[in-house]
């Protein structure tokens, strides 16, 4: 009796520290941070969002962003406005998400302090298009946790975003898109 029950013991524990190490291999955030420029003729416009979720599997190298298109934030509030109004549909297409693979996931040292370079292939689905994306970052692992950076350009005319006529000076087709997320270790 006393082996049986010593034996659940050790099995019981080392369910859960295989757990543990599984769990280590993912990590996300809730707060990682996107911006966007866009440089006009006559203008610049940026935006901001600070509630990007990102989960990334060390393991395996697959990333995933999801973002909501309302909680992008603009110097003035008609820009806000007519974003979401008039060029994303913000009611129509709420969200914008990408899910993809970090191609040179092998030379990320995880478990290692370090800045390391990746390179990312995926998909972003935006205003309801969803189209082939690749970009170059970094991953700065420190005490466990992650920082990825990545700055990457998209066309809107490729996301069927539509510019008017009297507005075209203003915006520019060609969007830039910085990403900035920390992320930590999944509990599992």
């Amino acid at each position: 009796m006393y082996l049986q029950i010593r034996k659940g013991v050790i099995s019981f524990c080392l369910l859960l520290i295989a757990t543990s190490l599984v769990a280590q291999d993912k990590y996300f955030t809730k707060s990682g941070s996107i911006n966007f420029v866009s440089k006009g003729v006559i203008e610049t416009i940026t935006a901001s969002h600070r509630s990007v979720t990102c989960v990334l599997d060390a393991k395996t190298g697959a990333i995933q962003f999801a973002v909501l298109m309302k909680g992008f934030e603009f110097k003035k509030a008609l820009m806000q406005e007519h974003f979401n109004e008039n060029y994303v549909e913000s009611d129509k297409y709420p969200k914008a998400e990408f899910r993809g693979q970090i191609a040179n996931n092998g030379d990320i040292a995880y478990t290692k302090d370090g800045t390391y370079n990746a390179h990312v292939k995926g998909k972003l689905t935006l205003h309801g298009q969803t189209k082939d994306v690749e970009a170059d970052g970094k991953i700065t692992v420190k005490s466990g946790k992650l920082m990825l950076t990545s700055k990457f350009n998209i066309l809107m005319s490729e996301y069927d975003i539509d510019i008017p006529g009297p507005v075209q000076q203003n915006m520019s087709d060609d969007i830039t898109i910085n990403v900035n997320c920390t992320l930590e270790p999944l509990a599992g």
